[in-house]
């Protein structure tokens, strides 16, 4: 479906990358890729087979909606160059730890779109299962900002700034911590020959069962267990390896007191 509304995306990393190519297919116009980088605005631009710029004062001042997909140490900082000139658009960065009034000094019309799923440029995102999380400076805004993320998701929720820090810090808990413990767990099993390919199953099967059990109801091992013998075992197995003995004791501990 056509959309007559212009999109111009700042920023061409792994979020830019996604949600371009998705809104692309959705039938949004994209009308241009910013980023400083040659490469991978390049990149970028060539797979949507748009223009691409490396200076902020060459993005184009007739967009409907600059999307601004970069680092948060960044945005403050770009935030003034990108909204000069073009202060009649709608101004939306992707930021789950960033405040939506971080535009408010700049720009008129401003929000938030919010997808909370991680991104990778080389695997594909499913973006009809992931949930956009949205907040904007006024209800037009907001009805723009919802048609946008609705194009992609059916699940698209309304979230001020306090509770998308939340998302954002749960999803550190629920995602990259996860995935850390993974990296741990290989790290093991490779000093012992060992080959972190058999852990899938057992990873995939934990994933599946808290789609039907809240998370704690889902937990096993000997940690739930109370079972001291075994965790006593494994904390002397890693009497040399002191900062994983130490998280073991520690994620132990926790799980003790969340099931008591």
């Amino acid at each position: 479906m056509a959309n007559n509304k212009r999109v111009v995306l700042i920023g061409a990393g792994n979020v830019a990358t996604h949600l371009g190519i998705g809104l692309q297919k959705a039938g949004w116009e994209i009308a241009q890729v910013y980023s400083r980088t040659s490469a991978s605005a390049s990149d970028l631009a060539s797979r949507l087979e748009v223009p691409f710029v490396t200076s902020i004062k060459d993005v184009c001042t007739d967009a409907d909606i600059y999307l601004v997909m970069v680092k948060d140490a960044a945005l403050q900082e770009l935030i003034p160059s990108v909204v000069k000139s073009r202060e009649k658009a709608l101004f939306v960065h992707t930021a789950g730890s960033m405040p939506m009034d971080v535009w408010k000094d700049n720009a008129r019309r401003y929000g938030v779109l919010y997808p909370m799923q991680t991104f990778s440029k080389q695997r594909a995102v499913d973006f009809a299962s992931v949930s956009f999380f949205v907040e904007a400076s006024g209800a037009e805004e907001l009805s723009m900002l919802k048609s946008l993320a609705l194009s992609l998701s059916p699940k698209v929720y309304e979230a001020t700034s306090a509770q998308r820090t939340y998302l954002h810090m749960a999803a550190v808990f629920a995602c990259n911590f996860a995935n850390h413990m993974y990296a741990l767990s290989a790290y093991l099993l490779e000093k012992q020959g060992l080959p972190f390919d058999a852990m899938l199953p057992l990873i995939d099967e934990t994933a599946r069962k808290v789609h039907t059990l809240r998370p704690v109801e889902a937990q096993t091992g000997p940690a739930v267990r109370e079972d001291a013998n075994v965790m006593n075992k494994h904390l002397d197995m890693l009497a040399d390896e002191p900062e994983l003995k130490n998280i073991y004791e520690m994620i132990s501990k926790s799980i003790i007191t969340q099931n008591s």
